[in-house]
């Protein structure tokens, strides 16, 4: 359908409009000047949201920083509480480990929610990010707080398996009982565990330890926090230390927790028709631009929005380049450079670097 709508468009083109501007804090509906005044303004809480409807498709706003020459973007990454992947796939162009004093750095803190259920927790493996829907107002006003952290998920060949789970144990400061198939393959790697590993700066859980449904699969801390964002695990989903300390706090026995495989998402924005691509897993041999336009087809099909004819030469490129931001798709004549530049800029704190995170922020 929405490739039809394309067609109608580009065979009257005069008749397609450009739809109104978003809001303040976003980035306007008309195309920025090339030449660009910016502001700097103090970073955007990523990790929470109050007030969440249950119509709302997409959290957030784009910013932007300019690099200091000590900076990494793992640093920035942990800074903004982003993985490591997600600021990979947003900055293509930017050396991870020399970015370069002023060089611009884009914080992919702007999110379509993925398409799941809003109870409890929802994990989206391809975007390596977790959303903890938790009631923040009188039940039945349809509002939420959003929590949402990135994740380091299970490397190829030890998945982290879809579907739907339930927490069904919490244990503080937890022992490790590497699985029989770990141990082989460290052994195999002339690396040995023992049976046990106890509490403290070794044990690979971190300090807390969430315990799923699913036999052998747990939400946890990390003694590695580098590792966050990226597929290094052997299934189980890890946390920053300061990330799981109070998810471990808010969430209760029971509660669901819905794992997702959606690498494209599509969502609504102040009218505007939204479009998120990632790189899918490794092992995902679904046709992506044909998933990119079934997700705009579902969201088309969720508003009653006749002149919202989507770009396909700009779903094309988000297809192609996969950085995980989304992007308006409905605004014709818009450039993704254009977009990005118009990112809110914000100021880089330096004083808090990779390991000097405390589990207060």
């Amino acid at each position: 359908m929405a490739r039809a709508l394309v067609a109608l468009c580009a065979a009257v083109t005069s008749a397609c409009t450009v739809l109104p501007g978003a809001t303040t804090g976003r980035v306007p509906a008309r195309e920025a000047s090339a030449e660009i005044l910016s502001i700097v303004h103090a970073p955007l809480n990523a990790r929470r949201f109050e007030g969440v409807a249950a119509e709302t498709e997409v959290v957030g706003a784009l910013q932007a920083l300019d690099a200091m020459h000590e900076d990494t973007l793992a640093d920035l990454a942990r800074q903004h509480d982003l993985g490591y992947q997600e600021m990979r796939d947003a900055n293509p162009e930017v050396d991870p480990w020399l970015p370069g004093a002023g060089t611009r750095v884009y914080l992919p803190t702007l999110m379509i929610l993925p398409a799941a259920p809003r109870d409890g927790i929802v994990i989206n493996l391809p975007g390596m990010r977790l959303f903890e829907y938790a009631q923040a107002a009188p039940e039945g006003t349809g509002f939420q707080r959003l929590y949402t952290h990135p994740i380091g998920i299970g490397r190829e060949g030890w998945a982290t398996p879809t579907g739907t789970m339930r927490v069904t144990q919490k244990t503080r400061n937890p022992k490790w009982y590497p699985p029989a198939s770990v141990r082989a393959e460290h052994a195999a790697e002339g690396d040995p565990l023992p049976e046990v590993v106890p509490p403290g700066p070794d044990n690979p859980l971190g300090r807390f330890k969430i315990r799923l449904s699913r036999p052998n699969y747990l939400i946890h801390g990390t003694n590695k926090p580098a590792g966050v964002g990226m597929r290094v695990s052997h299934g189980c989903i890890r946390l920053y230390p300061e990330d799981i300390a109070p998810l471990f706090e808010r969430v209760a026995l029971e509660t669901p927790v819905h794992i997702v495989d959606q690498p494209v998402l599509a969502g609504w924005l102040d009218g505007e028709l939204y479009v998120e691509v990632h790189p899918p897993l490794a092992e995902d041999q679904r046709d992506l631009e044909q998933l990119a336009w079934q997700a705009i087809d579902d969201a088309l099909a969720r508003r009653d929005a006749p002149g919202a004819i989507p770009d396909a030469a700009l779903v094309a490129r988000l297809v192609r380049e996969r950085r995980g931001i989304p992007v308006p798709v409905t605004r014709h004549g818009l450039s993704l450079p254009t977009y990005l530049a118009a990112a809110r800029v914000v100021a880089n704190d330096g004083t808090k670097r990779r390991g000097e995170v405390t589990a207060s922020r």
